[in-house]
């Protein structure tokens, strides 16, 4: 029987060792370790949770620490892992955070996702002795973990809490925006970018999650660096280097960054410092995976390895790291990115590249759009325009990304483009697909096939 140790339990850890005891559980021993007190939050809808649109923090997990223990794992909460020494294959840990343990391993999962990204800023400061930072001023918050959520929604009790800066325009700063917008709350979404979600869309498209936020009443201070956060005990101002706003809560989501500090230099890094790792999810030494976010992905877009932080693509790490440790080759078929966002009721999806990073990729990249109702127009209700953008190869007319947007719910849409450029399909392809039509779904010249049909040569 072999022994497999797995550090950090959230969607990565928790998929990887469901899937070694649901089909080799006879066969190893589990033994995980996590540092959190709660296994599976699905941080994705924490806005969700404190703008009261869902009635509570409940149906945002779906594991714990029994289920894990009843499926057969040794599970040790609380516990963080202080170091590994992979030549004696050891982990060091504190149970309990107070009684030092050390655990034998034959194969090793690292599951040790991200951490917030803290800038450069005055009243932040790094902990003495570690790698934690803390907020130096009341009502300066940073979000990703059920306690930092619960702590908000605790914090907006307070009435004076009236108004909110959110730094970071990125997916969670914009979901948190509309979150306390929802609440009355006067919201500014600040970022040194000139838009927003620009790590997903194009500007034609951010334009139009700008104008939605802006509609909605959030003040949007984009081009902007946060210089400092100002006050008397507590949060009173928030300082950029173009201006000054007087707030009385500041919620930092400027990003997440690989938590990889256990490789303690001893496995190879990806240049933003994520586990390197093969398609088969191991690292640069022998028996020693990692998997979620703090590994990187292969992207199908680029033909190469990348960094994708996403609770899908750290599902399917989990899933192909635990054949694999069980001794069953399986390799990763790559990602393509896939996402999507609901703002107001604008939906936003993605999959691949954007035209900018697909010329910086060196692509001789290329568009083609539409825009067009979802339904006939003689559907007279709930008929929603729809805009599709695909990117595409002009030498190759192979398929590179695709984004779309409408008050419709055209989301499934976008698995079609993934697969599309998983499998280098061609836009040529694209406009003879088989869609089919019916009046109560779609056009029978479609968005899609209009798109692809008018794709220059």
């Amino acid at each position: 029987m072999s022994k497999i140790v797995v550090v950090g339990a959230n969607h990565a850890g928790t998929a990887c060792i469901n899937t070694i005891l649901g089909n080799y559980g006879d066969q190893n021993e589990v033994v995980v370790f996590d540092q959190n007190s709660n296994i599976s939050f699905l941080g994705c809808g924490m806005a969700l949770w404190i703008g009261k649109q869902i009635a509570g923090p409940e149906g945002l997990f779906y594991s714990d620490k029994q289920k894990l223990e009843a499926a057969g794992a040794k599970v040790y909460m609380n516990s963080p892992v202080e170091s590994i020494d992979f030549d004696k294959k050891e982990v060091h840990v504190l149970i309990n955070g107070t009684e030092k343990h050390v655990e034998s391993y034959e194969k090793l999962i690292l599951a040790t996702g991200s951490q917030p990204i803290i800038p450069p800023i005055k009243g932040v400061e790094l902990v003495p002795g570690t790698r934690e930072f803390k907020a130096t001023l009341e009502n300066l918050q940073f979000v990703k973990l059920y306690q930092n959520s619960e702590e908000v929604i605790e914090k907006l009790k307070n009435k004076d809490i009236k108004r909110v800066a959110v730094v970071g325009a990125g997916y969670i700063g914009v979901e948190l925006a509309e979150a306390f917008e929802r609440l009355g709350k006067e919201v500014t979404l600040v970022d040194v970018a000139e838009t927003c979600l620009g790590g997903y869309y194009d500007k034609d498209f951010t334009e139009l999650m700008s104008q939605n936020l802006k509609d909605h009443n959030i003040k949007l201070a984009f081009g902007q660096t946060v210089q400092a956060v100002e006050g008397n005990g507590k949060v009173e101002r928030l300082v950029t280097d173009k201006e000054t706003f007087d707030v009385d809560m500041v919620i930092l989501a400027v990003g997440f960054r690989p938590n990889t500090a256990l490789g303690n230099g001893r496995l190879e890094l990806f240049r933003n410092g994520a586990f390197l790792v093969n398609k088969s999810q191991e690292t640069s030494m022998k028996d020693v995976y990692a998997i979620g976010d703090c590994a990187t992905v292969y992207d199908n877009s680029i033909n190469d390895t990348s960094y994708i932080a996403l609770a899908t693509n750290a599902v399917r790490s989990g899933l192909v790291a635990a054949h694999n440790v069980a001794g069953k080759h399986l390799e990763s078929i790559g990602v393509q990115g896939s996402n999507g966002i609901c703002i107001y009721d604008l939906k936003m999806v993605s999959t691949g590249l954007t035209l900018e990073k697909a010329k910086r990729a060196g692509y001789n990249a290329v568009v083609t759009e539409f825009s067009d109702l979802q339904k006939p127009e003689f559907i007279e209700h709930d008929n929603h325009e729809v805009k599709i953008k695909i990117v595409y190869d002009k030498d190759t007319r192979v398929v590179l990304g695709c984004q779309m947007a409408s008050k419709e719910d055209m989301s499934m849409g976008i698995h079609m483009f993934s697969l599309a450029i998983q499998e280098k399909v061609t836009i040529e392809r694209l406009a003879l697909l088989d869609i089919f039509f019916l009046p109560h779904f779609n056009k029978p010249y479609n968005y899609i096939t209009m798109a692809a049909l008018t794709a220059k040569d």
